[in-house]
């Protein structure tokens, strides 16, 4: 028995990749917009990106982590941003963060709305440099600050982001820091 050709997709495993993320990122920013994460079902979510449920698998462990992947591709520019300029303010950098958060606010307010601001705690802790191995007096000082602007954030979502991030920038300064 001769076996049939097979169609290839010209896409390399790059191309592939990178078509499956977009399109189940935008599936799920889609589905998170009628309901919560836990409700939706990695079927559902392929199907409505068009992909098979393998694709996923080979991409992701779990939902979240597609949520993960968006946050850290939006945040590479402040992030690379905060590692050169480590010579400025701490306000600047927090104010550059703000200011990011500001340009994708309806991306940020889905994740509040979803109760899902707590995948940003690791973007803060990594900017922020925290490590375990760090001498006992930084790793404090750095984990103080880190969540203390990780808290900062997840309340100015809360507030539904009112203060403009010029606003939380001055709102910071005055805070001494």
């Amino acid at each position: 028995m001769r076996q049939k050709k097979q169609t290839v997709s010209p896409m390399s495993n790059k191309g592939r990749n990178i078509y499956v993320t977009e399109h189940i990122t935008e599936s799920l920013l889609a589905l998170l917009e009628d309901k919560a994460i836990e409700d939706i079902s990695i079927s559902e979510l392929c199907d409505n990106a068009g992909i098979g449920r393998a694709s996923f698998y080979r991409n992701y462990d779990s939902k979240e982590d597609i949520l993960r992947a968006y946050i850290s591709r939006l945040s590479d520019g402040w992030k690379n941003d905060w590692k050169k300029n480590s010579s400025n303010s701490l306000s600047s950098a927090i104010g550059m963060v703000f200011g990011h958060f500001e340009q994708h606010r309806a991306f940020y307010h889905l994740l509040n709305e979803r109760h899902l601001v707590y995948l940003l705690k690791d973007l803060i802790l990594d900017a922020m440099e925290l490590k375990p191995d760090l001498p006992k007096a930084e790793a404090y000082a750095k984990a103080f600050a880190a969540y203390s602007f990780y808290g900062w954030i997840e309340i100015w979502f809360q507030r539904g982001m009112q203060e403009s991030a010029e606003e939380m920038k001055q709102l910071f300064q005055n805070q001494g820091l």
